[in-house]
C-alpha cells in the first residue's frame, strides 16, 4: 500500500494526457514564482519479505510514479520516501533465549513486480489526493480550487 501526501509541481498528467495545459495550469507556466517548490511524502508498507536495502530499491521506485503523474521534483523539492516491511518472519522478538536472528529476504530476482507495484500504487494514490481535495482558503484570503474532476472526465 501507498500514502501520499502530494505538494508538487509540474504539469498534471493523467493516462498520458497533459490535464494541467487542458487547465492552463501548472507550474512555471507564465514565470518562475519565489517559493512555489512544494514537497511529497511518500510512505510504502509492504507484507513482503524484504531486506533493508531492498525497501530502499523499492522507495526509489515510488519516483516514477511521480513523474507518471506530471510531478518534476523541482529545484526546492523536498520529495521523500519512507518504506516498512510488516513481515512476520522478519520480527525482531523484544525476548529470545535464541542469541541468534533467523531473518528470510525475497531474492533480488523477485523483486520486478514489487517494482512495478509501487510505481503504479504511487501514481494511483497521487491521483486519488488530488480527486478528493476541495477548494481551500487559507492566509490573506488566499484560496485555491479543486480539480474540476467531473469535467475532466467528461472529455
Amino acid at each position: 500500500g501507498v500514502l501520499v501526501q502530494s505538494n508538487f509541481g509540474g504539469v498534471l498528467t493523467i493516462d498520458g494526457r497533459r490535464v494541467g495545459e487542458e487547465l492552463g495550469k501548472y507550474y512555471l507556466k507564465d514565470a518562475v514564482e519565489q517559493g512555489a517548490d512544494g514537497s511529497c511524502m511518500i510512505v510504502i508498507a509492504t507484507d513482503a519479505p524484504l531486506s533493508p536495502r531492498n525497501l530502499k530499491r523499492l522507495a526509489k521506485r515510488a519516483l516514477l510514479g511521480l513523474a507518471r503523474t506530471g510531478g518534476i521534483s523541482s529545484n526546492g523539492s523536498g520529495d521523500f520516501v519512507i518504506a516498512f516491511s510488516t513481515a512476520a518472519e522478519n520480527r525482531i522478538d523484544y525476548q529470545s533465549d535464541n542469541p541468534l536472528q533467523n531473518l528470510t529476504f525475497l531474492r533480488n530476482d523477485r523483486l520486478s513486480p514489487l517494482f512495478l507495484a509501487v510505481i503504479e500504487a504511487t501514481e494511483e494514490a497521487i491521483y486519488n489526493s488530488l480527486f478528493m481535495a476541495t477548494d481551500v482558503c487559507g492566509y490573506n484570503g488566499h484560496c485555491v480550487k479543486a480539480l474540476p474532476v467531473r469535467e475532466l472526465f467528461r472529455k
